[in-house]
């Protein structure tokens, strides 16, 4: 499969366009790889600066549809995706390692999010409010910003996408979308699936890029109106920095150190199951993945046997196996940084539990791997892992398990599994993150709620269900003295 850039606005020959071509990458199986997925190519920068021109036009015709148009277009690319299923969650495994049976999971949010965002174009999109003077008429509206930059990551190539892009469109914005490296052959899929929607000519654009030359030119010198972006923290705050010398309204999706609480009344039985998913489901590339693992004293020894037994059954097999708990990671960049905090922890930790391999395919597989015996200063107690690596930290009692789940420059996402439902009110108060549960695994969260984090993992907006739409648009407050 050959990615090419900017389906949605290409108006070059073909010869044209193959002198324009930048630099290509052939893509390889994180399951196996010795097997060729594909081929990408990424754009130039006079790729990138048309791209962004095509969308100014694009919007230009976009604003003026009314919300149900627009609505129209977004059900019908709801409907290509669903059809195309089960290729799209076969090519995503195939290119980043997510174990297929989540891949059709995600694929199906993102055919949800579709509808949800479309049916946004029949509602009322600002209110009436009462004028002081009498015989006016005074009302606000939701307006659309622009051309909207959109910068996905690789662990969620689907859903994340488009949980930006669709309530972006519904608001009324054209977008310009750059994928990560290792989900550009989903991406470039998804836009020719969304091209079967006959959206407007530089509505929808697709540039692929690394990112010096994303931040060099989409960023700094393309017309752009808004950014959204999700990645790393690191990236996030430079991303913040340029759009806030040019004004530039911007939305940043970063990091998390997420913990789970475990008080001496949980339920184990029912515990453990949901700690092992929000650790290691996608290998636990999640930015809301189980990190961090707190648990009372008089219950630590009783959960620690019930852990290990339970990681004994954990099996780590290629993505494309319908049983597959845990595929590889994504990339040999991931494998490696990943095995370094694998290797910290046997030298300055001990190892609680692990999974095990069952493929005989050469891949990017790291097992699943338990630890305790560090302190809450420690590295891995601290930083961002991005894998199936968890750590284990006894809390004296309540208060202090608290302390604990805030001691970290991150606020995404955190659990506490209790019968008590005071002490759950209390968390549920005093916990700070964006996202906060109770008798459920920190990962994950329903499309039609809001989802962001607090400190160091976002830039204090949200994304998805109704959130979503007040970062999309601007208010405009309109007054009409209609007899005077």
């Amino acid at each position: 499969m050959i990615t090419k850039v900017n389906l949605t606005t290409k108006n070059y020959t073909d010869g044209e366009w193959q002198e324009l071509q930048g630099t290509s990458k052939t893509v390889y199986n994180p399951s196996n790889i010795n097997e060729k997925v594909g081929d990408m190519y990424f754009s130039t920068p006079e790729q990138i600066l048309y791209t962004v021109s095509s969308a100014q036009m694009g919007f230009n015709t976009w604003r003026k549809q009314t919300g149900i148009e627009r609505a129209n277009y977004l059900y019908k690319m709801a409907d290509e995706l669903e059809r195309a299923k089960e290729e799209v969650a076969t090519l995503a495994s195939r290119e980043m390692g997510k174990p297929i049976s989540e891949m059709l999971g995600e694929v199906t949010r993102g055919v949800n999010l579709l509808r949800y965002y479309a049916a946004e174009g029949a509602r009322a999109d600002g209110q009436s409010v009462p004028a002081s003077d009498q015989h006016v008429l005074q009302y606000t509206k939701r307006v659309p910003l622009g051309v909207v930059a959109v910068i996905t990551p690789w662990n969620f190539p689907v859903a994340i996408p488009i949980w930006k892009i669709a309530p972006a469109l519904i608001c009324g914005n054209s977008v310009v979308w750059k994928p990560a490296e290792n989900s550009a052959l989903t991406a470039t899929r998804l836009m020719e699936i969304f091209e079967k929607a006959n959206l407007p000519k530089g509505v929808l654009n697709l540039v692929i890029a690394k990112g010096r030359m994303i931040g060099d030119t989409l960023l700094e010198k393309a017309d752009i109106d808004a950014v959204s972006f999700t990645g790393s923290t690191q990236t996030g705050t430079q991303i913040a920095s340029i759009c806030a010398k040019r004004n530039i309204k911007f939305q940043t999706e970063m990091g998390g150190k997420n913990a789970a609480v475990i008080l001496n009344d949980a339920d184990l039985e029912k515990t453990i199951p949901m700690i092992l998913s929000g650790a290691f489901r996608s290998a636990g590339q999640k930015c809301t993945a189980t990190s961090r693992i707190i648990v009372e004293k008089e219950i630590f020894p009783n959960f620690i046997n019930s852990l290990q037994k339970a990681m004994s059954t954990l099996v780590v097999k290629d993505a494309l196996d319908a049983d597959a708990y845990l595929g590889p990671v994504a990339s040999k960049d991931q494998y490696e940084n990943i095995s370094q905090y694998i290797e910290l922890a046997r030298k300055e930790a001990t190892v609680i539990a692990e999974g095990r391999l069952d493929t005989i395919s050469e891949g990017y597989y790291i097992p699943p791997i338990v630890v305790s015996g560090v302190g809450a200063q420690h590295k891995l107690f601290k930083e961002e892992i991005f894998g199936p690596v968890t750590v284990i930290i006894q809390a004296e009692n309540f208060d202090e398990a608290i302390r604990l789940c805030n001691q970290s420059e991150y606020g995404l996402s955190a659990s506490i599994f209790t019968n008590n439902m005071e002490k759950a009110l209390l968390f549920l108060e005093e916990a700070e993150v964006g996202m906060v549960r109770v008798n459920q695994e920190t990962a994950g969260v329903e499309y039609q709620v809001p989802f962001g984090g607090m400190k160091w993992s976002s830039s204090h907006t949200r994304e998805q269900g109704q959130a979503a739409l007040d970062f999309y648009s601007q208010v405009k407050t309109c007054a009409i003295k209609y007899s005077f």
